[in-house]
């Protein structure tokens, strides 16, 4: 049986057809026309319809590659099911190189939105109708946020629907944090409509981070394998590692004002006790340790030196053995081979 056409923005797309829409926005206030460019690959043979969106927020630009590299892969020529890929969801934050839309609202707090709301509502509402609904799965791309970076991870709520676990594991990361989504968020809204949606995280606002690119690229695909959209790659291995699951986490804060001296790399294993930082004062001898309160994984960090009292330093999932997902992370990192030449893995 072959699948129906899809509609998008008022535009019928064939099976077998592949084509990009361009969703019009509110405009500009200089009446520059907006538009939310969103790839559709429709296959001939019927399937899952899974949408990949990049940039919700305007500066984590990762999933903008990501997408960008998996649009170039052959195997997308023999699909099942459908693919709508969008790079950039909030097009005003990502040419003013912004978190936020020109009103300073969070697009991800902003859901399901509304055609006669704010400019974060009606963009939200766009995106919810024009993409999300009638979609059966999702992935939403993100980075950590300006100057904090983040460990590749999936964050899911792993109860919240059965076939939550599964996806998570085939995304592949060595990192799946259990986390209750946020109200307004895409990903609520998604389970609210019983979308199942990965949350992947991965590096930093505005900078490209190669194993974060590469980390997210091999999870989409390991999705859409494991949803049966993809055929199995002969290069994939048969057996992934299964992923250190973490069911809380918490931010380690500045005690006082200062210069962090970082001692601690993003995925290293600490133990209640260790120093993972030093903060300094260059007007007053007051060094102070940062101390890690529990066992675990560092899953975040900021990269500015230049803390105030309060702030976030590093984000630590709190594990049983982090030693030996310490070592399942270093050998990740060595399977995505940063070294390869990317024209290998179109």
């Amino acid at each position: 049986m072959n699948p129906e056409p899809l509609l998008i923005a008022g535009r019928y797309i064939a099976p077998g057809e592949r084509t990009r829409v361009d969703i019009p926005l509110p405009c500009l206030y200089t009446q520059t026309p907006v538009l939310m460019p969103v790839h559709v690959v429709h296959g001939r043979r019927p399937g899952p319809r899974l949408f990949v969106t990049g940039a919700v927020h305007g500066d984590e630009i990762n999933g903008v590659e990501i997408i960008r590299r998996l649009l170039l892969k052959r195997a997308l020529n023999h699909l099942r099911g459908s693919l709508l890929a969008v790079p950039v969801v909030n097009v005003y934050g990502y040419v003013r190189q912004s978190r936020y839309l020109p009103d300073r609202r969070d697009l991800n707090r902003s859901f399901p939105g509304s055609d006669t709301g704010s400019l974060a509502a009606r963009l939200a509402a766009t995106l919810l109708n024009e993409v999300v609904t009638g979609s059966t799965h999702g992935i939403d791309l993100h980075t950590g946020a300006l100057h904090r970076e983040n460990l590749p991870q999936i964050r899911v709520s792993l109860d919240a629907d059965p076939m939550m676990p599964e996806l998570a594991r085939a995304f592949g990361s060595p990192m799946i944090l259990d986390a209750e989504s946020r109200a307004g968020s895409l990903r609520a809204v998604a389970a609210a409509r019983g979308i199942p949606l990965l949350l992947y995280e991965g590096g930093e606002a505005l900078r490209f981070d190669e194993l974060a690119i590469r980390a997210g690229l091999k999870g989409v695909l390991g999705v859409m394998r494991h949803l049966g959209m993809i055929r199995a790659s002969s290069h994939v291995r048969a057996i992934e590692p299964r992923p250190s699951i973490a069911r809380s986490s918490l931010w380690v804060r500045a005690n006082q004002s200062g210069v962090l001296l970082s001692l601690t790399a993003l995925g290293a294993s600490v133990k209640r006790g260790d120093t993972l930082a030093v903060i300094t004062d260059p007007f007053r001898p007051a060094d102070e340790a940062v101390v890690s309160p529990l066992d675990g994984i560092v899953i975040g960090r900021t990269n500015l030196p230049l803390v105030t009292e309060g702030e976030g330093l590093y984000h630590i999932a709190r594990l049983g053995d982090p030693e030996a997902t310490a070592e399942q992370i270093l050998h990740y990192r060595h399977t995505l081979d940063p070294e390869e030449d990317e024209q290998r893995i179109v």
